[in-house]
């Protein structure tokens, strides 16, 4: 057991990092945000972190800090423009900020190193770090979930008009899932940073933003643990299936509408409603004394 996980560490490392990723995209899909933004702040963390690592020597704990304390700062001033916008409009403008962060990526080349990339980054992460790091995020979730935040989150996504009949502050809670879903993101970046030794601007385009909410769709939009469910699936099946490697856009493309026509809700989510009603099915017998 110990050599396969050994065999495989690596790509167990990229799950959790995936598994990261997917909860800043899961935090605003559930607040009812269109956001595409996940890709624009994981660069900005990842970048963040390297310079941190790479030119002043930071710890990797207080990079990954100031990786996420950036990407809340992006998705705060991201937020406020686009909290009021809807639907559509969210995501292009949301793919919009992406770009912008490609192109600075691309272009300012003393600090980033442009196209080349930032190469010479420490690997300072390691299976340890994030299991840690995705213990911490799901226990956030999970209390997030049970206050009357996740509620909130819950009631905006399903109606905004019975939010707002309701007293619940539609444009303050959607600010509120920017932030946390940019401190996820940047998060998510700096685990990549210290995790692939470079990086380049085409690291956060179309695929990753792709990938990051096929992880949700996949997995479910309600219950914490569907982001991390997609983000495994999505992950391991190229590898156990081998010749699909080269194709993981197109299986990605063909499992997001077997899960939107069977498991419209996510498959734990389906799971989850599956076995609830098949409890209230079958009620447990009475004993009788």
């Amino acid at each position: 057991m110990s050599g396969f996980i050994l065999g495989h560490l690596s790509l167990f490392e990229l799950v959790l990092v995936s598994g990261v990723l997917a909860y800043s995209q899961y935090i605003v899909l559930r607040a009812g945000v269109f956001s595409m933004a996940t890709a624009g702040f994981a660069a900005l963390g990842a970048y963040a972190a390297a310079l941190l690592a790479v030119r002043l020597e930071f710890p990797v704990w207080a990079g990954l800090f100031a990786a996420a304390l950036l990407g809340a700062a992006a998705g705060l001033v991201l937020a406020w423009p686009l909290a009021r916008l809807r639907g559509v409009f969210q995501a292009i403008a949301t793919l919009a900020f992406v770009q912008i962060v490609m192109s600075i990526g691309l272009y300012w080349e003393s600090l980033t190193g442009g196209a080349l990339g930032l190469n010479g980054i420490p690997k300072l992460v390691h299976l340890g770090h994030l299991l840690v790091v995705l213990a911490i995020v799901l226990y956030v979730l999970r209390a997030v979930s049970r206050t009357g935040i996740g509620r909130a989150f819950d009631t905006i996504r399903q109606d905004e008009t019975v939010a707002v009949s309701l007293g619940i502050s539609v444009v303050g809670y959607q600010r509120l899932a920017f932030v946390l879903s940019g401190a996820l993101g940047g998060l998510g970046g700096g685990l990549i940073a210290y995790r692939n030794y470079s990086l380049v601007p085409e690291d956060f385009g179309f695929p990753l933003l792709i990938a990051a909410l096929s992880f949700v769709v996949l997995g479910g939009r309600n219950a914490v643990l569907g982001p991390l469910v997609g983000a495994l699936i999505l992950t391991l099946l190229p590898e156990v299936a081998r010749p699909l490697a080269d194709y993981r856009l197109a299986v990605n493309g063909v499992l997001m509408v077997l899960a939107i026509i069977y498991w419209p809700s996510g498959v734990v989510d389906s799971v989850i409603l599956h076995w609830r009603q098949r409890k209230a099915a079958h009620p447990p017998a009475e004993v009788t004394p």
